[in-house]
């Protein structure tokens, strides 16, 4: 069987991702639910760091927080390093904080990495990797940024994912707002 992929299309072009849901099949499928219920249609990438990542995600236009589903386990010691265009869950600062939020790491950042099962050792849980687009990255990261709505590295015109869908499949239709609102981890 071959691994999922999504196209992740964004109004700076579109980038192909390939998971890896055998190691790290947590976050796949909550990563491909996202997906397929059309919850990043619209949202952005809120956070631009150039040589470092590129975040999106959580945040619809306007920066405001999207409800999300319950935060996923941590699969950082899943062998998989944080190297350049690698897929990476984004999270606070406990380790098993992620849910919809992910970034693509522009360069191999290796601080990132699982180290120890610790607060501080636990790293960011890689989960797949761009096989096309990567020049999309590239463009991203170089975006002028500025400082918004209390967040920091914000592009100063929005990068909108348009879409993400899994390629191969027809995306499903999405829940209402209203009844996704129950599961708020924020």
């Amino acid at each position: 069987m071959s691994a999922p992929q999504v196209r992740i299309r964004t109004n700076y072009g579109a980038m192909i991702a390939e998971l890896r849901p055998d190691l790290a099949p947590l976050t796949v499928a909550n990563f491909l639910q996202y997906a397929r219920e059309g919850f990043y249609d619209g949202t952005l990438f809120h956070r631009v760091i150039p040589g470092f990542v590129i975040q999106g995600g959580g945040l619809g236009r306007g920066m405001y927080m999207k409800a999300t589903r319950e935060p996923v386990e941590n699969e950082a010691a899943n062998g998989l390093k944080n190297e350049r265009f690698s897929l990476s869950m984004a999270r606070l600062p406990t380790p098993h904080s992620a849910t919809s939020q992910f970034f693509i790491n522009l360069a191999d950042n290796d601080s990132l990495n699982h180290k120890a099962p610790t607060d501080d050792g636990f790293g960011y849980c890689v989960f797949g990797k761009l096989v096309e687009g990567m020049d999309v990255a590239v463009a991203i990261g170089a975006a002028p940024t500025e400082t918004r709505s209390n967040y920091q590295d914000v592009p100063a015109q929005d990068i909108v994912i348009e879409s993400a869908e899994v390629v191969g499949e027809e995306k499903e239709p999405a829940e209402s707002e209203a009844g996704e609102a129950g599961n708020d981890s924020a």
